[in-house]
C-alpha cells in the first residue's frame, strides 16, 4: 500500500496520495451545476460538482472553486453568484463551462438563455432549478475556496433528467 504515508507525530495515521484520492472521488456520482457570477469584477461561469446545502434557516449553500484559477476570485469580488442545476439537455453547456474547447466566456454564455433574479447573477432559464445567492463568507482550504452563499431567490424549476458526472463520464438520471 504505497499510496499511504504515515505522518510521524500527527494525529492522522495515514494520508492518501492525490492520484488515489481523485480515483476514489471519480466513483462518487455528482449533480452538475454551473455557478455563475456577474458584477464589477466581471462575468464568469464554471461547471462545478462540489456543492452542498449547509442550512435551511437561513438557506445557505457552499460551492468549492479551485483558487489556482485567478478568475474564480470574481465570485467573491462580485459578492454574488447563482448556482444552476443542469438538465440532461445541458451537456454542451456543461462541457463548455468546464473549459472543454476553450471557448471565450461570452461564447460559453451564448450556449444558454440567461436572466437575473435578485442579485444580478446569471440564472439559466431552463435549469432544473437555480439558487441566487449573496456571498457570506469565503474559506480557503488547500487548493480550493469554499464559498458560502446565502440563498435570496430560487428560479422556477424545469423538468427533465438530471445531468451527473460519474466515473469521469457525463450521465443522466
Amino acid at each position: 500500500m504505497d499510496d499511504f504515508k504515515t505522518q510521524p507525530g500527527s494525529k492522522a495515521k495515514a494520508a492518501v496520495a492525490p492520484k488515489s484520492y481523485r480515483e476514489a472521488m471519480s466513483r462518487f456520482a455528482g449533480a452538475l451545476h454551473v455557478a455563475a457570477t456577474d458584477g464589477p469584477a466581471g462575468r464568469r461561469g464554471v461547471t462545478v460538482l462540489a456543492v452542498a446545502s449547509v442550512s435551511d434557516d437561513p438557506p445557505t449553500i457552499i460551492v468549492c472553486l479551485n483558487h489556482n484559477r485567478a478568475e474564480n476570485r470574481m465570485f467573491a469580488d462580485n459578492g454574488r453568484f447563482a448556482l444552476n442545476v443542469l438538465n440532461a439537455r445541458h451537456l454542451e453547456l456543461a462541457r463548455a463551462f468546464a473549459g472543454e474547447g476553450q471557448l471565450p466566456m461570452d461564447e460559453r454564455f451564448a450556449l444558454g438563455k440567461w436572466r437575473t433574479l435578485e442579485t444580478g447573477a446569471p440564472v439559466l432559464v431552463d435549469a432544473r432549478t437555480s439558487l441566487d445567492c449573496v456571498v457570506e463568507d469565503v474559506q480557503s482550504v488547500h487548493t480550493h475556496d469554499i464559498i458560502f452563499g446565502r440563498v435570496v431567490a430560487c428560479g422556477a424549476p424545469s423538468e427533465g433528467e438530471a445531468l451527473v458526472y460519474l466515473d469521469r463520464q457525463y450521465r443522466t438520471v
